[in-house]
């Protein structure tokens, strides 16, 4: 929600020292309420525990405190409704929602400020915030999983070839590669949660950088906020961000999970492969080329990670060589914040729909997963339990591939006599073993790609999303 702003403010709430004004290009600089205007509630909702707790230790008056909460409620509804102008002169959103509560309510606004600092609030605020926005994306991720669980049940018989190098390597069920991405994204899932508690604590109360003389009750404002304690530093709760840094360093992580998968996808969907179809609804044409549809969606979401990336490698140096205590380079805190909270957002919504959509050609990934001597380690390991050492079956395999590869053969459309030439070992069980489907169903290993294997693990993940929702 953006809302509409006036010029300048001729009065500073801090400028009793002061003999000049600010001049003009300066104040547009220093000015922040362009984008921290967002932080509206939490500023609000912070100052409303932080109005009660100061009337619930004697600071003001019951009534005074009531005065506030009822001034900052109202003024909260007029926000949300689009009916209140922030004025760039006022410089942050602390400082106008103080501006506008005062002007309404009169001179008991003024003490709305009492025992703390802009510094603390935007602490507060920040991680406030941060928190509400990782349950958004929490949930959001929870939709993707399962999802993907969904189609991984879908197709635990859907065989097709695993890769290295992008080169075809073993057989595989288009289940389990599916489920690769689960458990990446179920540890994105626990780091947003680990995240979210070491940010839940609450600043509120380290004053600008030494706290404060009045006794206020932190943690009765801590847990009106729902935090679960307190900073018991107030250098550190008003001058470190590693609970933003943490954030935006989950964000990248989850981001690059997102980009790897959506590269197969562009992949997939492309003529060379046709393992996929995108739906057209998450796909675009061609200016020119009517032929063409284009995995758009897929790869924006790609080009979109590396700007999260930026805004984790921004903020860490800003923060790289700022000495104790609050320094005015931590404004540059909140827009990278703002950046990858919605940037990670819009593309986990839009993901979710595009994988559930695709269409998987089944019959096309099989035969793929039948070529390129995909199972030549099964050869090889077949000779292994034979009694071959397997490095010598690994050698008399390649030999064997460099045969079949002249002649343009797969490995199961040799004959048994040649086997049988090569070495006594082979026998009538030799083509099941090789055979596709043979090769997938029989690595049975925990981890494997056998559809009883990942039909387990797609049991134990769901289990596993169940804990950290």
């Amino acid at each position: 929600m953006f809302l509409t702003m006036k010029g300048r403010c001729t009065v500073k709430l801090w400028g009793g020292c002061f003999e000049k004004t600010t001049d003009a290009l300066v104040e547009d600089f220093h000015s922040s309420i362009s984008f921290d205007q967002r932080l509206y509630k939490q500023d609000i909702l912070g100052s409303v525990a932080h109005a009660r707790m100061l009337g619930s230790v004697g600071v003001i008056s019951e009534e005074e405190a009531n005065l506030l909460i009822t001034g900052l409620m109202k003024l909260l509804e007029d926000i949300q409704a689009g009916n209140v102008e922030f004025e760039i002169g006022a410089e942050d959103i602390h400082m106008n929602v103080e501006k506008l509560l005062t002007e309404r309510i009169g001179t008991v606004g003024k003490k709305l400020h009492t025992g703390r600092s802009r510094n603390d609030q935007v602490a507060l605020d920040l991680r406030l915030y941060l928190r509400s926005e990782i349950d958004q994306t929490k949930n959001l991720v929870e939709k993707l999983l399962q999802t993907l669980l969904n189609i991984s049940e879908e197709h635990l018989e859907t065989w097709m070839p695993g890769y290295t190098h992008l080169q075809k390597a073993q057989p595989i069920t288009f289940a389990h590669h599916m489920m690769a991405y689960v458990q990446m994204f179920l540890r994105d899932l626990d780091r947003l949660k680990d995240t979210r508690k070491r940010l839940n604590v609450s600043p509120l109360g380290s004053g600008a950088m030494a706290g404060t003389t009045f006794p206020l009750d932190r943690m009765q404002a801590a847990l009106e906020l729902g935090f679960d304690g307190v900073t018991l530093n107030s250098l550190d709760g008003v001058s470190d961000r590693d609970f933003a840094l943490e954030f935006l360093a989950t964000a990248s992580i989850l981001m690059m999970h997102l980009s790897r998968m959506c590269e197969e996808l562009v992949l997939w969907s492309s003529g060379e492969f046709q393992f996929i179809s995108m739906d057209d609804g998450y796909s675009t044409g061609s200016s020119i080329m009517p032929q063409k549809k284009n995995p758009d969606v897929a790869e924006l979401v790609r080009g979109k990670t590396g700007r999260v990336y930026g805004d984790l490698v921004g903020l860490l140096t800003v923060m790289k060589g700022l000495p104790l205590a609050y320094n005015k380079d931590m404004q540059e805190d909140k827009e990278p914040v703002f950046d990858a909270v919605d940037t990670i957002k819009k593309c986990l919504l839009v993901v979710e729909p595009m994988l559930r959509t695709m269409v998987v050609h089944r019959e096309t990934m099989a035969r793929g997963a039948r070529g390129g001597f995909t199972n030549a380690t099964d050869l090889a390991d077949y000779m292994a339990k034979k009694g071959v050492p397997f490095r010598e079956a690994h050698e008399l395999v390649g030999q064997i591939v460099l045969h079949c590869s002249k002649k343009g053969i797969g490995l199961e459309e040799l004959g048994l006599s040649y086997y049988k030439e090569l070495s006594p070992i082979f026998e009538d069980d030799l083509f099941g073993a090789i055979g596709i489907e043979h090769c997938v169903r029989a690595r049975k290993i925990t981890g494997g790609p056998s559809p009883e294997t990942v039909a387990e693990a797609i049991r134990l993940s769901r289990d596993e999303l169940e804990r950290l929702i």
